[in-house]
Formats: C-alpha cells, structure tokens, sequence
C-alpha cells in the first residue's frame, strides 16, 4: 500500500488508521500470522496501532499484547500469566529515557558508574529472564538524548552529564546485543535526531497522556520496529533494478556522451552522483544483487558505466537490462534469470511516469518516490528496503553466487542433453545435521524461502536451535558446491518424530539451485536418516499460497502417495519407508 511506504505522511495514517486496517485484512489470506508482544515505560497504544498496519503492509499479520503503562519490567520477572499465555513471538521493549534515572548533578564518578551499572544490569536481568523463558527475539529501543544539558555542551563527557550518561547506557546495549543471538536495537537515538529532538518528544505529551514521543513520531517509530521484524521474518527486499541516465549520472549518455556526463569530483552535482554510487555499491557489501534496467543501447550504457569516474563496474551488476523494452518487462525478466520473485526488487529511476508504470506492472515492488538524486540516499536508506538483522557469510558472497549461476546458465546452453550439463557442473552435496556455524543461514532461509516452501512456516533462530537440540526432530540441511564455486546452505528440512512417523514440518530450498537435483539428494538422505530412526513412513503437507505453486506436485515427484486434499488446496502425503528404496540423486555426488 502507498500510504505506507517511506517517505509517509503521518497525520494522513493518524487520521486514516481503522480504514487502512479494513483495506490490508481484506488482503491478508496469505500472511503469516505472528504474535508481538509490546512492553512498554510508556503508553503504547498508538505504536501498537501503527505497526500493525505497518506489519500487515509487509505480509505479516499480527496479534499484539500491550503491557500495562510502565509494565515491561514486571510483567518479564513476574511471570505475568497473560504474557506466559499469550506466548509471544516477538517481544518488543519499547523504553525510552523518561524511564532512566539520571545521576544528580553533584555525583562522583564512582557514584555515576555505579548508577549506570545497576541500571546495565537491571536490563540485563530482564533480556535474561526472556531468553530462558520465551526463547523468542528481543527488540529493545536505546535511548534518545535528553531534551536538556546541564553542562552545556560539556554535558556530551561531565562526569554527571546526562548526555553522557545516555551514550555510555547506549554503548552498554550495544555490547549485549553484539554478544547475543536473538537480540536487537532500534536505535530511537538516531531516529529521534534525524526527526528532530524537539519534535520528537513534547513535554505536553508525557505529562498528559504518559505518551514518551509526539503523536506524530509515533508512525516513524513504528515503522523502524517493523522494519526490523520483517527483516527476521525474510520480508527484506533482494535486489536493486536501478536507471541509469539522471539516476547514476547526470546527463544521457547516448545524446551528451560519456565524456560529458556528470560523475565523480569536478562538479557538485558529479560528486552527488558519485556519492550515491558508493552507496548503492555499499549495497552490494551486505548481499543486495544490482541490477540494472535501462532504456538506452547496451553499447552506449556500458560506455557510461565504464566511465574513468564511475565507482559502479559492468561487474558490479548481474544482470544489464539495457535496451528499448517497457522498464516492466526488463524487470519481471530480470527476476525469472535470477529465480527471485519480481516483489524482491526496489525500482529506482528518476523518471515518474516510468515509476507509475512499473508501479502499476509490476505489483510488489517497491518504487520509492525519488524527485532529486540529492534525496536518493536518504529515502532508500530510511525505507529500510535491506534492514541487516543477521549478516551471514551467504549474504556477503550473494552478488558472488548469483554471478557463477549466470556462467551455469551460460554453460547449459552448450549441452542439448540436461543430464549431461548437471554431470558437467562437478556438484558436490554436503547434507547434514544441523551444526552450529549454519544455524543463522538456516534460520535467514527458513524466512526467506517463498516459492520453493511446502508448508510456508517460518522459524526464529531461537527455534531453530530448540529444533537442533531435540531428539523429537529430525533435521538435515544440505549445501552445494560445484566447480564454479560453493552456493552455501541452499536446502533445509525438519521432520517431527510422530510415533512410527515423520511428519514434515519444513521442506524448503532457495531457487537459486533450482533444477539441479538437489532435491533428490535431500530426499536420499532424509530417507536414510528416518529409516535409521526405526520411522515407517513419512508424512508431507503441502499448503498452497500464492508464491509456491511450483512445489504443487513436488511429492508425487518425490514418490509419495496424496491421501488427502481440503476445498482449499491442502494436501498430505505419504510415503512407505517399508518398501524397496530406489534412490533419486543420480547426478550430484554426496558427503553425508
């Protein structure tokens, strides 16, 4: 929905909040469904309404628990018996610093670092007591500045300045969160002082309606909350479809010429460009594939791209779509190369009639309002379209991958027998238990995981652990490396021991090793290891949404028989591990 997309407008959502409600529920049939718990030092209500519609714009429909005003620390070490029932998902902390006690004027520093550490380890305490209870992700506001100095400008290092004293209670946050699994910050310093301290927190508001923020910050924040749970819940956006005249550069290349296009340090508005550049290039740094869609002749656009100032290569993209086409089609093209679902990209051109029309073409994607190439940086960074909540060594080496596919698809293209090209690629499957060093990666691709995804459920990193811990679980991830190079964790299942049964509760794959038989050696070793585990059959399910079609008859592939199907598609499958085994895999050779 427009209205919720980044730059907003907030009084708009304020006053328009229960008719925008109506309109997402009526579109929610295949959300998934997530229960957020908000405790908070403040009154909540209005956040708690904000990111729900925030929430239900990514595809995530949520059940939220509020605490009572000033309960978040109570309800966690009591053991409040709504909460325990509630089971959350998610607990989001929503302190700000009306709830620090501030050290007195004349404190020493031993006395001020005492304060500091008592309230540290109160904190502390509580993250503790939510692990070892609910096992579930923690997101927990820092603090904003105070809203004076006491000391001026030194109140930033005076022993008892509070702005002092707010950055090392920050520094102190920031340290627990870089040690522990599950845990987050949103950073309400840095959102309080791009909005605007003032604005941010009116005085009025707290001692009225015990409200920490203004009414009309509420959305930001709550944008900045969902931002990060849809980003645990693999709702990030993928890839970047960028124009290139008056987006990268100034100027057009095929009328001006490469040499006189504005980019790199002689003019201001070259180093605007060139800015932007290293930002987009920063991008693909934490895994964002670039792409390029671009009305213009692929010889010309590469004469820009290669220009002397450029700081994007050819080589940084992996897929140029330079040509006359509708920038629609290049970009719904561009996903089908890439087996990425044309909702993952962000779409940034400075034309607005080609935004309306990939808008209109191509639904799911973002299009950010971008009038000044001045703005770009700001609105794409702000939207949080690529929110980091975990960096795996998979999202580093992603631009990688996906370039090494693009010399497999080359290679297929010389063999007219497909079995022979999947024996040319040298694959090698590593399929295991779960260990340690790849929980992250299969916890990012249990969200991220759309098409190839027969049961649609997701998993927290905390779950996945509680999973790999127990003996009621069978679990398996596979990886694949062939000879253009290692794809990482690319397949995961979890079966639940049911008896003489092993019912699956997940079967995923990414699709970027689509059509390479990897399924068939995860269904090798799944077999061995349930036969192992003295299992009879295995149980499937199959819930259609409307991404995974392409997993519709996978069991009947796999050798299952249906036994059951409901009006809405719902099917279970089964498979008789009593009978002779014929294995699949033919082409890929396994290290199990």
């Amino acid at each position: 929905m427009r209205e919720l997309e980044y730059p907003f407008d907030a009084k708009y959502l304020i006053k328009k909040k229960k008719a925008l409600k109506r309109e997402l529920l009526e579109n929610s049939a295949d959300h998934i469904e997530k229960k957020i718990a908000i405790l908070g030092g403040s009154t909540t209500h209005d956040i708690a309404v904000m990111l729900e519609l925030f929430l239900l714009n990514y595809g995530i429909k949520p059940s939220i628990y509020e605490s009572e005003y000033n309960q978040f620390w109570e309800d966690v070490m009591f053991d409040n018996p709504e909460l325990i029932k509630f089971d959350p998902d998610i607990i989001y902390i929503h302190t700000t610093n009306r709830n620090i006690t501030f050290p007195q004027t004349g404190m020493t520093e031993e006395e001020v670092n005492g304060l500091l550490d008592e309230q540290l380890q109160k904190f502390k305490t509580m993250w503790e007591k939510i692990e070892s209870t609910y096992h579930c992700p923690v997101i927990q506001n820092n603090f904003e500045f105070p809203s004076y100095r006491i000391f001026g400008n030194s109140d930033c290092y005076s022993v008892s300045g509070r702005v002092n004293f707010v950055n090392a209670l920050n520094a102190g946050f920031n340290e627990y969160a870089r040690s522990c699994r599950n845990f987050y910050i949103e950073d309400i310093q840095y959102l309080s002082a791009a909005y605007g301290l003032d604005e941010w927190s009116d005085p009025l508001y707290w001692h009225m309606y015990k409200y920490a923020l203004s009414m009309e910050a509420i959305p930001t924040l709550s944008y900045s909350v969902a931002s990060i749970i849809k980003s645990i819940y693999g709702k990030n956006k993928k890839a970047i479809a960028l124009d290139l005249d008056n987006t990268l550069w100034g100027g057009i290349v095929g009328e001006d010429g490469p040499e006189n296009l504005e980019i790199g340090p002689e003019t201001s508005m070259g180093q605007v460009y060139a800015e932007f550049q290293e930002y987009i290039k920063s991008q693909k740094d934490i895994g964002v594939i670039l792409t390029v869609d671009s009305k213009n002749d692929h010889d010309i656009a590469m004469e820009g791209l290669n220009h002397p100032d450029s700081v994007l290569r050819p080589d940084d993209f992996i897929v140029i779509k330079a040509n006359w086409e509708p920038k629609s089609k290049n970009l719904v093209d561009t996903a089908n190369e890439l087996n990425l679902l044309p909702e993952s990209f962000v779409f940034v051109d400075d034309n607005p009639a080609e935004r309306e029309i990939v808008r209109a073409h191509v639904p799911g994607a973002a299009v950010p309002e971008i009038e000044k190439v001045e703005d770009s940086i700001r609105i794409i960074d702000r939207a949080g379209y690529f929110e980091v909540t975990e960096l795996s060594a998979d999202d580093r080496n992603r631009n990688e991958m996906y370039a090494a596919n693009a010399k497999r698809a080359a290679l297929a293209t010389e063999f007219a027998d497909y079995g022979q090209y999947l024996d040319s690629l040298e694959m090698t499957g590593i399929i295991k238990g779960f260990e340690p060093v790849f929980l992250d990666r299969i916890s990012q691709l249990t969200n991220k995981s759309n098409q190839f995804n027969l049961t649609t459920k997701r998993y927290s990193r905390a779950e996945i652990e509680e999973v790999s811990a127990s003996d009621e679980y069978i679990d398996i991830y596979g990886k694949l490396i062939d000879r253009f190079g290692d794809n990482g964790v690319v397949s995961v299942v979890i079966g639940h021991v049911n008896k003489d049964a092993l019912d699956i509760d997940l079967w995923i794959m990414s699709c970027r090793v689509l059509k390479r038989d990897m399924e068939y050696a995860m269904m090798d070793a799944l077999y061995d290891r349930a036969v192992s585990a003295g299992m009879n059959k295995i149980k499937g399910y199959y819930y259609p949404t409307a991404k995974n079609g392409m997993v519709r008859d996978f069991y009947s592939d796999m050798g299952f028989s249906k036994i059951s199907e409901d009006p809405e598609g719902n099917t279970v499958w089964e498979f008789d591990l009593t009978k002779p085994y014929v294995r699949k895999n033919t082409h890929i050779k396994t290290d199990k």
